[in-house]
């Protein structure tokens, strides 16, 4: 997907899916995109 003129992935896992919901995120003081597939493991972190 390209939003703005910047092609927007996943920083966790890369994925460019067009089926997936993405959400803005900040991390390491930039702004970035995590799939909803993601999100639990940045929330529970990775068992």
């Amino acid at each position: 997907m390209i939003v703005d003129g910047i092609n927007v992935k996943c920083f966790v896992c890369g994925a460019e899916d067009k089926e997936r919901v993405y959400m803005k995120c900040y991390h390491e003081g930039k702004e970035n995109s995590v799939c909803v597939h993601c999100l639990p493991i940045l929330i529970h972190g990775a068992h």
